[in-house]
């Protein structure tokens, strides 16, 4: 007894192995093996990976997932739902002679079968242009919606879709996103142990903590504040001088400088 295509379709299953699921009359109900190609480098053999599925819709998810995740570990950021609408037209080649090309440290996609080819190339474009067959459909939308959507997707994230023919017979579809900006330079970190510390006496250390407390000192201040003489508290002012920690103005005030003020910083740690 002879089951209908219509009691496979509602039990779920798909349809009897002699019954092609894609275009070409050869297309076997298992599909054959894709090939995963990743460059990491033009000048080097790529790393090549075999992908299996048990029936067209198990190699398309599992081929979809598996390039997503190889090119996003290159480093790039093709989105998934692009993958897999281009990886879902696959289905229109019977799965013949896949290929999946990773390039440009995961930036360039490209895919490749030897099935009947895209003869209009523009016209894919278009939602509602669509070959897909009723069997097909088990699998795919089938709706002509996939190329569209993809174009659409990468356009508003600033990539590209190209089609062209393969070398003898087939497709190649080429998906680009731009590569990232290259991230600036870490800056390094300002210190203020970028100069070298002048030897200070505690006392000095003091003055100057007074210089920062007061915005400007004199002998006068300094004397009162530490409880030291003013031919004392003059020497230590001239020599804070000295090391450029403490400068004088026309009018005989002193405040820190610049270097006086890192000096502080780096005296307590700020």
């Amino acid at each position: 007894m002879v089951k209908s295509f219509y009691q496979e379709r509602d039990r779920g299953l798909p349809p009897e192995p002699s019954r092609p699921i894609s275009t070409p009359p050869s297309a076997p109900y298992r599909p054959q093996p894709a090939l995963i190609a990743v460059y990491d480098a033009l000048t080097a053999p790529p790393r090549v990976e075999q992908v299996r599925g048990d029936s067209p819709r198990d190699l398309i998810e599992t081929l979809a997932s598996r390039t997503y995740q190889l090119s996003h570990e290159a480093g790039g950021q093709m989105p998934y739902a692009v993958i897999r609408e281009v990886v879902e037209n696959f289905i229109h080649a019977g799965f013949d002679e896949v290929v999946v090309s990773i390039l440009d440290n995961g930036s360039t996609i490209r895919f490749a079968d030897q099935g009947p080819g895209i003869r209009d190339k523009e016209r894919v474009f278009l939602p509602g242009f669509s070959t897909a067959t009723d069997q097909m459909k088990l699998v795919i939308k089938g709706v002509g919606s996939g190329l569209p959507v993809a174009r659409e997707c990468l356009t508003f994230s600033g990539g590209t879709i190209r089609i062209e023919d393969n070398l003898e017979s087939g497709t190649v579809i080429t998906l680009q996103m731009a590569p990232p900006p290259p991230s600036a330079p870490e800056q390094p970190e300002p210190t203020t142990e970028s100069f070298e510390m002048p030897p200070l006496t505690l006392r000095q250390k003091q003055v100057l903590s007074l210089a920062m407390e007061f915005g400007t000192v004199g002998p006068t201040v300094v004397s009162r504040e530490l409880g030291v003489g003013l031919s004392t508290a003059y020497r230590d002012l001239e020599s804070l001088t000295g090391h450029g920690l403490i400068t004088t103005d026309d009018t005989g005030k002193r405040a820190l400088t610049d270097l006086g003020v890192r000096c502080l910083d780096a005296l307590f740690g700020r």
